[in-house]
Formats: C-alpha cells, sequence, structure tokens
C-alpha cells in the first residue's frame, strides 16, 4: 500500500519571550491511503502541533526549522498559501477539538456546509444545498432539511460534532484529521463519533489521522499508534503491538493509567511532570519520570529499537546490553496475551 503522506525530520520551534520552545523534535512518519493513524500522548506533546503544521496552520511565532511533509511528492512546506488554499477542505481537511466553536454562530448550517462545496467544487447554489442535504444524511442527522436551515444553537454537542464532520467531508478529502473530536462530548456520544468515523472511512477511502491522549479511545478505531512524549515520537506499531506488547515505560504509563472493569483502587498516574522544551534535557527526555531509567539514560538520547518490522520503541531498555526488568504487572498480562494470540495465529500460519 502506497503512502499518502509522509513526514521527514520534523522540526519546529515558537518564538517566546522566554527563548525558543522545542516544540516538535525530529518526527517522522508516514501514513497509506485508507489507514487510520492515531497520535497519542499527554497534553502538551507535540500532537496537535504536528498536525496542523500539515495543515500549514501554525501560529505567527511558530518556525519550521527543518523536515519536509510530502503528500503525494508535493513538500507542503515549501507550498505557497496560495496553494495551500486549494488543498485546505479540499485534499486535506480537520476536525477540530471543540465543536462548541468550530461553527460560525452567524451562518445557517446549510449554508456552512455548502461553502467548501462552493469554493472548492464550484457548484452552484441548488446543487451545493443538494450535496450539503446529502452529508447531513450521511452522518446521521433526522430531519436533515430542517436543520439545514437552523444555526449551531440549536443544536447538541454530538449533532454539532456530526456537523462538523459533514464539513470536512463536504470534498471527500484525501487526509482527515481529527484533532480529539470526541472530548468535549458524553461517552455515549463518543462511541457513536467513532463509529460514524469508521462507516464514512469504509465508504469513502479517506486516510485518517486521530489525535488523542486516551489510549482507550483509539483501540477500535486505528491501524497504527505513534505514541508522542516531549516533542517525539517513543514508540510506533499497530494497534495490537502498542496495547498488548509495548516496550516503552511512558506507553506502560498510559496504559496503566486506563480505567478498567476491574479498576477498584485508584488510577495510576505516572509521577513527575512533562520536560521544559525551551531547554529539553540530555538523554532520554523521559528519564526523570521513568522508574527503569538506568545511567544512560540521563546522557544519551535512545534511537529507534527494531522490535518487529512494523514495532519500534525509542528506549535503551532494548538495547542488547540492557539488564532484564520486570515490567508491570498489568503489562506483563497483556504482553502474554500478546504471544498467546501471536503463536496461536503463527501455527496457524497467519499473520498478526
Amino acid at each position: 500500500m502506497s503512502n499518502i503522506l509522509e513526514v521527514k525530520d520534523l522540526n519546529i520551534t515558537f518564538d517566546t519571550y522566554a527563548g525558543k520552545v522545542q516544540a516538535i523534535r525530529g518526527v517522522s512518519f508516514d501514513l497509506k491511503k485508507g489507514e487510520t493513524l492515531a497520535i497519542v500522548g499527554e497534553s502538551g506533546s507535540g500532537k496537535s502541533v504536528t498536525t496542523r503544521s500539515i495543515m500549514q496552520l501554525l501560529s505567527l511565532n511558530a518556525n519550521i526549522e527543518e523536515g519536509q511533509i510530502l503528500f503525494n511528492g508535493q513538500d507542503l512546506v515549501q507550498t505557497s498559501e496560495k496553494d495551500m488554499q486549494k488543498i485546505r477542505g479540499k485534499k486535506i481537511a480537520m476536525i477540530f477539538q471543540d465543536p462548541m466553536t468550530s461553527l460560525n454562530p452567524t451562518m445557517t448550517i446549510g449554508k456552512q456546509i455548502a461553502e467548501p462545496l462552493r469554493l472548492h467544487q464550484k457548484l452552484n447554489k441548488d446543487k451545493a444545498h443538494d450535496r450539503a442535504l446529502e452529508l447531513l444524511e450521511l452522518v446521521g442527522l433526522p430531519d436533515a432539511e430542517k436543520r439545514m436551515k437552523q444555526y449551531p444553537h440549536q443544536f447538541s454537542g454530538g449533532q454539532r460534532q456530526r456537523v462538523v464532520i459533514a464539513i470536512a467531508l463536504a470534498c471527500n478529502p484525501d487526509i482527515l484529521i481529527a484533532d480529539e473530536p470526541t472530548t468535549a462530548l458524553d461517552v455515549t456520544i463518543q462511541a457513536q463519533i467513532l463509529e460514524l468515523m469508521k462507516e464514512l472511512q469504509e465508504k469513502i477511502n479517506t486516510s485518517i489521522i486521530f489525535i488523542t491522549h486516551d489510549l482507550g479511545v483509539v483501540a477500535n478505531v486505528a491501524d497504527r499508534v505513534a505514541v508522542m512524549y516531549a516533542g517525539k515520537f517513543v514508540e510506533v506499531g499497530s494497534v495490537d503491538e502498542v496495547f498488548y506488547n509495548p516496550q516503552h515505560p511512558y506507553t506502560w504509563g498510559l496504559l496503566a493509567s486506563m480505567p478498567t472493569l476491574e479498576t477498584s483502587n485508584s488510577l495510576y498516574a505516572i509521577p513527575g511532570t512533562p520536560p521544559d522544551l525551551l531547554d529539553p534535557p540530555k538523554g532520554d527526555a523521559f528519564a526523570p519520570r521513568n522508574e527503569f531509567a538506568m545511567k544512560i539514560d540521563t546522557e544519551l538520547e535512545p534511537p529507534m529499537f527494531k522490535v518487529s518490522e512494523t514495532h519500534y520503541a525509542a528506549t535503551w531498555l532494548l538495547h542488547e546490553d540492557a539488564p532484564a526488568i520486570d515490567p508491570p504487572a498489568e503489562i506483563k498480562a497483556r504482553q502474554k496475551l500478546y504471544k498467546e494470540k501471536y503463536a496461536a495465529l503463527h501455527s496457524k500460519g497467519g499473520n498478526l
């Protein structure tokens, strides 16, 4: 399967009164046609900055110091604003985090959905109206003809998010970026929105980049997961590999902090705080919070070690000379399930 997007050694800084914040530090990844890639990490880890750089929607004090963002071979970093306006909304669309503020309160829903259709596809008023109506029905809003004439304040949070998705899908984009699209919604509506996105992806074969701080949200929607910490990817792999055979201590902490049906005591919390990216620490940025850190973690930054053909993790624990450690009980249980599943599939000649 060919790559529709390739990000290579992306480095982004922000100019502040205190100095340059090194927000993104050497991020590289690819996205295949029809694939869903989830980027997971704590608030401030660089998830949204990474995806906004793809849209070229960074703030005025942001600087792309180096790197490439190749969309079908075209480097978006070198693309003019005039040409980016032809790409945004048409070829790459974005669902923003808060549906309450993503819509224009002075325009009807119908006009807001029709706007990208008239701008990018040059549809006349009637055809744009008909297509907007189809999109509202596609995202599951009942009585679509009536709702077309209403304003955002007349919709619930979940309904507004469906409208935002309809706008993003208006021009059948090649890539859909969803920046924590369910954070402001209750659990029931979250599940509906996630299921809707899966269904729509199957219909139009759009590639999705899904941004979230919650590993549990992506368990059933993503093909691959990239775990981000302090402006870097620290683990990348398939959903099964990251969920059931995690290798980085930060991923262990994220998984341990997820509530389950068996959770009876207080939830686990990763100790400490993320590093100050005005002056990133020498060595592994996660070392001060890592109970398994070794001396080398404070001196040298770990490379991405290969776990499998699709699974990589940046931790010195994977070095051949590293001492064997005993991961947390929950992680050991996950790894045991993974090995059993892999062995069962291997015996049948299948792939994980």
